[in-house]
């Protein structure tokens, strides 16, 4: 009848490509498919009206393991 199809499921991780300061941004972007660049706008826009786009970077950028320990 239906089959079910598994795919990859995208982990959450820091990349070392195409990273500008951690690689927190990028690693976003791939993990819901969306372009880094609006990733980046967001945290920038966090930041200017609501003052919490650098700590919660910060934050993930502790947290989040790099691509290549995973």
């Amino acid at each position: 009848m239906f089959k079910l199809q598994k795919t990859p499921m995208n982990k959450l991780v820091k990349v070392s490509h195409d990273r500008k300061i951690a690689g927190v941004c990028e690693g976003l972007g791939d993990y819901f498919n969306i372009d880094s660049t609006l990733v980046r706008i967001g945290f920038a826009i966090a930041t200017i009206f609501w003052g919490t786009g650098i700590p919660i970077y910060i934050a993930l950028a502790l947290i989040m393991p790099n691509d290549y320990e995973v």
